[in-house]
């Protein structure tokens, strides 16, 4: 039987919640990864050194039978130089939302005065902590995240010592950003190389689909699987893996989110397979983000055959990406 081999997979773009969902979903994430970026987007969100430890804490005690590490993230705010300098050695990043514009993200940044945000963005840039961006506008939903390159640009420009992270990029203007500027790379998700648009509405309305940034155009889909097949060095995976109960996603008014975490390995091998690149998966899920954010995750192995697996129906009570469908690959071992 085929199988393929990962070393310390890494989810640089993972929602885990709290409660009883964190304690649900988060052993999901520890069995087959090393480790994941945390998002604080949660209510209220992670904003002081405290917030974070004890977020930390509840992620370490829901998975304790795993070898998994949070590497913890910050709301932003525009903060001052000491307080960054207290925090820097307990996140790997800070994590900025336009707000209002996804989950959670009311408290968000509304304005994007560069000289107001200067001095949290240069004290960031001295002390080497990246700044990941949920990249859209508030203007029409298929061209948010087209109209927030300026705004890259804009951070790019004034800081160029600052590492800039485009999270979740779905479209191929935000993959051309990745040449033009050296401190700009940018995270993928395994939805957004599956998925356009009319997967989510072309036919019958497809809620576990949903997620926003919303699934673009076929160029777009083209344009991401060509840097994430080819493993570019400044793009990692990011599932967004985003879990919502089942009533709040198959309701009038949907909550938007994916939750792939479960399957996310299995489904891009079979991507990668599909297009004759799976000596590139190592890279993409792993190698290219420890070199980003220059992070040594726990060694773990895991070996994946190419087996009919069929994704259950529901995790707890979270429906993933590709419910009762049949997929061609399955996790064989963890070590």
């Amino acid at each position: 039987m085929k199988t393929h081999t990962l070393l310390m997979p890494l989810d640089m773009h993972l929602h885990l919640r709290d409660g009883v969902m964190l304690e649900n979903i988060a052993p999901l994430s520890a069995y087959s990864f090393s480790g994941g970026l945390v998002m604080p987007n949660l209510v209220p969100p992670v904003v002081s050194l405290e917030e974070i430890k004890a977020y930390k804490a509840r992620i370490m005690a829901s998975v304790p039978n795993n070898f998994f590490e949070p590497y913890m993230t910050l709301f932003y705010k525009n903060y001052d130089k000491k307080f960054l300098t207290s925090v820097a050695e307990h996140i790997v990043a800070i994590k900025l939302y336009p707000a209002g514009i996804t989950t959670n993200s009311e408290g968000g940044v509304s304005s994007f005065d560069i000289e107001e945000m200067r001095p949290t963005l240069e004290a960031m840039s001295v002390l080497g902590i990246p700044l990941c961006v949920h990249g859209e506008t508030d203007g029409f939903v298929m061209d948010r995240e087209a109209e927030f390159m300026s705004i890259y640009e804009l951070l790019a420009q004034n800081f160029p010592d600052l590492k800039i992270i485009m999270e979740h990029i779905t479209t191929k203007e935000a993959v051309a950003m990745l040449d033009k500027y050296e401190n700009l790379y940018a995270t993928i998700t395994v939805h957004h190389l599956l998925f356009t648009l009319n997967d989510v509405v072309g036919g019958m309305m497809m809620p576990h689909n949903f997620c926003k940034p919303i699934a673009k155009r076929p160029e777009d889909l083209d344009a991401l699987l060509s840097v994430a097949l080819e493993a570019h060095p400044k793009v990692m995976f990011g599932s967004d893996s985003a879990p919502h109960p089942k009533e709040k996603k198959e309701c009038s008014g949907c909550a938007a989110g994916v939750f792939s975490a479960p399957i996310a390995l299995q489904i891009l091998c079979e991507i990668f397979e599909q297009y004759n690149k799976l000596e590139n998966l190592q890279a993409f899920v792993s190698d290219n983000a420890q070199s980003i954010y220059k992070i040594c995750p726990e060694f773990k192995e895991i070996v994946l055959e190419k087996r009919p697996f069929v994704v259950p129906p529901h995790y707890s009570n979270v429906v993933p990406m590709l419910a009762n469908q049949t997929i061609n690959w399955a996790i064989r071992s963890v070590e």
